[in-house]
């Protein structure tokens, strides 16, 4: 069975046999899988952007609110216009905002980006935010976060989106519920404000967007619209603005026009590379990996302003993109010293990403003097902060030995097994291989059809161009597994029997999120 990898030092692929019930590791032909996801050559802007709007105004046990609805409809008009399919829902039911949730998490599953704008009452039980749906009961606090939608319920709804996912919470307006019976009925965990919500802890490459900081009231304005949805949607449709950049925008339109009463808030982090919503900068949204990377360099002169600006305050995707700057050879600022002491600023800020590339700039001399000690110190530190990329280059130095790493094909499997569960594209299919060599201990067929699906999900072009074209490469019971994975989530029909005829490409080409 074949592994690939992509990392830009070695790239191998290699092959496991067995030798007296022993995984033995070789080398065989090389074959790159570059996590790229497929795309229309001829149409730059050819991404699939998701987006769930929904906006309370009318609670059935709660004070009703001013300007909900016309902000759901306005951020909706706006993201309409940003070719997202967008589906509204108003004044919704516990019962429906869940079964839209549930919806829209799965068909996210192969779209782009996916994003989530709620307006309406928002609150914080126990350290946990909940959203209320206009039916939620209000007998204690307990039963409003009983029958309320909580944060963790729309994270999950955007998490497996393939590049972007951003939740947008208009909903730090006063809490209603905060003293029910003139005490609170809880005893929370964290200090609490009142009123309003916390700050929520979003999984890495995730962006979430309060109208407020934590603990703070939004405020309705005097217009048919927030301060915080004007601003909102007048921004993002500014053309060539790179998101990040977007969303400090908003907060110093929102400080301006409440004359700093309301600072919204982002927690959470966006990868390293830039995304554009609007204009002609959107052709770097489907490029490949080191080219988005690259793109950093496209921003005019403004927004590198405003880079620096954030990078002075702490920001690490500032630092990043900085770095990146300079970090492109065919430009005239091409300068990877100085990029080197950006990441090293933001790796000693904790993030993962930056840890990841210094380790490569140490591994090969680059900007700064070699030093693979450090190299494989910084790999581990980022891997340890659950960097996928970080852990599947891991298991490639264990088994291949490298960076004074003794060769551990046990470890290998271990750490591709780690990367696999962070959803690295790669690291699914790698360890799919491995699980149907019968190499994984505990892991049986199943396991390994599970991966395949989750791989195919993400969006990688290699991964179904592989199933495709070489599906003999996984044993029969693997394939039966799969169409039958397939067969659940209605993309195929057919007989469960392990042959990937016409109707079996067909339900892979659906599950990957292509049209008949």
């Amino acid at each position: 069975m074949r592994l690939r990898q992509m990392r830009n030092r070695v790239e191998l692929l290699l092959k496991i046999f067995n030798i007296n019930g022993l995984a033995v590791w070789c080398l065989a032909t090389l074959l790159l899988v570059t996590g790229v996801t497929a795309r229309a050559a001829t149409d730059p802007f050819a991404e699939r952007r998701m987006a769930l709007v929904v906006g309370i105004a009318s609670y059935e046990n709660a004070p009703d609110l001013s300007n909900t609805t016309n902000d759901g409809k306005l951020i909706s008009d706006t993201l309409n216009e940003l070719n997202f399919e967008v589906s509204e829902h108003f004044n919704i039911g516990l019962s429906e905002f869940r079964d839209l949730l549930n919806r829209f998490a799965f068909e996210a599953e192969t779209a782009d980006v996916a994003l989530v704008y709620f307006a309406g009452h928002g609150i914080e039980v126990g350290g946990r935010n909940f959203l209320v749906p206009s039916d939620a009961k209000a007998g204690s606090r307990q039963q409003v976060a009983d029958t309320s939608v909580s944060l963790d319920d729309i994270l999950e709804a955007v998490d497996k989106a393939r590049q972007l996912r951003i939740v947008i919470l208009d909903s730090c307006r006063n809490d209603p519920f905060a003293d029910v019976g003139g005490e609170e009925t809880l005893t929370l965990t964290q200090g609490v404000q009142g009123r309003g919500l916390a700050a929520p802890s979003p999984e890495r490459g995730t962006l979430v967007a309060y109208a407020a900081e934590a603990g703070a009231v939004a405020l309705d304005g005097a217009g048919d619209n927030s301060p915080f949805a004007s601003a909102l949607a007048r921004t993002l449709k500014i053309r060539d603005l790179e998101i990040g950049l977007a969303f400090r925008q908003v907060r110093d339109s929102v400080l301006k026009a409440t004359a700093n009463a309301q600072e919204p808030h982002t927690y959470g982090s966006l990868s390293g590379k830039p995304y554009f919503l609007a204009g002609g900068s959107q052709e770097v949204n489907v490029l490949a990996a080191v080219d988005r990377r690259n793109a950093w360099g496209r921003l005019e002169v403004s927004q590198e302003e405003q880079l620096q600006v954030a990078a002075r305050e702490g920001d690490s995707r500032a630092l990043k993109g900085l770095a990146y700057m300079r970090l492109n050879p065919s430009e005239d600022r091409y300068d990877p010293s100085r990029a080197a002491a950006f990441l090293e600023k933001a790796s000693e800020a904790g993030d993962p990403e930056a840890m990841f590339e210094l380790a490569r700039m140490y591994e090969r001399g680059i900007g700064v003097e070699q030093d693979v000690d450090k190299a494989l110190a910084l790999f581990r530190k980022s891997a340890d902060e659950g960097f996928a990329d970080a852990i599947n280059d891991l298991g490639f130095l264990y088994y291949q030995g490298g960076l004074g790493i003794a060769r551990d094909p046990k470890k290998a499997i271990e750490l591709f097994g780690q990367a696999a569960d962070q959803r690295h594209p790669e690291a699914m299919f790698n360890y799919a291989a491995l699980i149907d060599d019968g190499v994984v201990d505990g892991k049986e067929p199943d396991d390994a059809a599970e991966y395949l699906y989750r791989a195919l999900r993400s969006g990688n072009e290699e991964v179904l161009n592989q199933l495709s074209e070489n599906p003999k490469m996984f044993k029969a019971t693997t394939r039966r597994s799969l169409q039958r994975k397939l067969s659940e989530r209605a993309f195929y029909t057919g007989t469960i029997d392990g042959q990937f005829g016409p109707q079996t490409q067909r339900g892979l080409r659906k599950a990957y999120g292509l049209s008949e």
